[in-house]
C-alpha cells in the first residue's frame, strides 16, 4: 500500500509556510491503519523488544497496537502532571521555548529493550527527550519508528547512534 496516497497534506497549517502531514486519514482507514501497524511490527520483529514506549498523543494511538501485536507492554510518556504515580521528568529546549515530558519511575526495568513509536520525526527533539527518559530508567532503546519523517528538518542527526526507521519520507 502506498501510504502517501492515504496521508492528507494541509498547506499553511498550523501557520503559513508549513505543509502539515495529517495521518488522521490513515487512522480512520482500517486497511491503512492495519498496514502501518503491520509494517512497524515487521521491521522490529527480530529486535527482541520488551516494551513499546509512545509519547502522547499519537504515540499512544500507534504504540499500543504495535505493543499488542508484539505481545509486549506499552508505556505512555506524557506532559507533566498527567501521570498518577511517581514520575521522572525530562526538560528540553525547542525552537520556540521549553517543554517537558514525564514517565512513571517504575515503567521500565534496567536492561529492557524498548521500541519508541511516534507519528512524526521532524527535528527529533521530542523523541530525543523520550530516549533520555528510557535510558535514565536503565532501558535500552532498541529502535525508534515513525510513520512520517520530514527529512529536510534533519531529525535523524539528533538521533545519531540510534536505530531509526520511518515508513514515509517527505522533504518538508
Amino acid at each position: 500500500m502506498d501510504l502517501k496516497e492515504k496521508i492528507r497534506i494541509i498547506e499553511d497549517f498550523p501557520k503559513k509556510g508549513i505543509s502539515f502531514k495529517d495521518i488522521t486519514t490513515v487512522l480512520k482507514d482500517g486497511e491503512a491503519f492495519k498496514d502501518v501497524i503491520d509494517k512497524i511490527v515487521e521491521i522490529v520483529k527480530d529486535k527482541e523488544i520488551d516494551l513499546v514506549v509512545g509519547p502522547e498523543a499519537r504515540g499512544f494511538v500507534l504504540g499500543a497496537p504495535v505493543a499488542y501485536a508484539l505481545g509486549v507492554g506499552f508505556v505512555p510518556v506524557r506532559k507533566p502532571g498527567k501521570l498518577p504515580a511517581d514520575t521522572l521528568k525530562y526538560e528540553y529546549s525547542l525552537e520556540y521555548g521549553n517543554d517537558a515530558l514525564e514517565i512513571h519511575k517504575d515503567a521500565i526495568e534496567p536492561g529492557q529493550r524498548v521500541l519508541i513509536v511516534d507519528d512524526l520525526l521532524a527535528t527529533g527533539g521530542t523523541i530525543s527527550a523520550v530516549a533520555k527518559l528510557v535510558e535514565e530508567l536503565g532501558g535500552v532503546v532498541a529502535s525508534m519508528g515513525f510513520v512520517v519523517e520530514l527529512t529536510g528538518l534533519n531529525g535523524r542527526e539528533k538521533l545519531e547512534g540510534y536505530d531509526v526507521f520511518s515508513l514515509v519520507q517527505y522533504e518538508f
